[in-house]
């Protein structure tokens, strides 16, 4: 015969044991209705894609001491500031890549933004007052484009090179753009001397002084 205290034991596990049972179900049956109703409120419309676009990438070769634009297709956004930092970010791309004619580390991350504004327009330069890819009403514009230290802090230093880089992103940008008349740069939303202790960033490039070149198409 069982004794009466393990028969009380024995009820009341069992009782636990169901209690337990219906709780899990409940839990289970909740966090069901809450994925069915994830489900329901998930946008069933694609994130819209930028067209696919022609764009002249002008890529510097350290060899041949020249900038050699190229044809390229790429998603460009419909406005002028989004397709000015997409063509930045393609070419230092380019760079990154192994077996680049003009090897850079650091790739499209390195630009950090690009503003327009117009030539005459009295506003200060400075991305945290300015309003990003703003493109001027009309006429001239200039191209302010703001580098991460961390690309100018590993570029390779000397002449040659970093006036490549700074000559191919003001020729990219005038090539895309053909308003953009003048470039400045930044590095973290400050003035910086030099990109790697030769090129000076503290003058305002011209675009109508820039070298042309054969267009070669990939």
């Amino acid at each position: 015969m069982i004794p009466r205290h393990q028969t009380v034991l024995f009820a009341v596990l069992l009782l636990a044991s169901i209690a337990m049972g219906a709780k899990l179900w409940q839990l289970r049956d909740r966090a069901h209705r809450r994925l069915l109703a994830g489900e329901d409120s998930a946008p069933t419309r694609a994130p819209e894609v930028a067209p696919m676009e022609q764009a002249t990438i002008v890529v510097a070769n350290d060899a041949a001491d020249s900038l050699e634009p190229r044809l390229l297709s790429l998603p460009l956004p419909p406005s002028d500031g989004g397709r000015a930092r997409a063509v930045l970010e393609r070419l230092l791309d380019l760079y990154a890549a192994p077996g680049a004619a003009h090897p850079v580390a650091g790739g499209a991350k390195s630009i950090l933004n690009v503003f327009l504004l117009p030539v005459n327009s009295n506003a200060k330069i400075a991305p945290a007052s300015a309003d990003a890819g703003r493109a001027a009403p009309g006429g001239p514009e200039l191209a302010v484009v703001n580098l991460s230290g961390a690309f100018a802090g590993t570029h390779p230093s000397g002449i040659e090179t970093e006036t490549l880089t700074i000559l191919s992103l003001c020729a990219t940008l005038r090539a895309n753009l053909p308003r953009v008349s003048e470039v400045r740069f930044l590095v973290d939303g400050r003035q910086r001397q030099t990109l790697a202790g030769h090129v000076d960033l503290t003058r305002t490039y011209l675009t109508g002084d820039l070298p042309d070149g054969d267009k070669t198409e990939q």
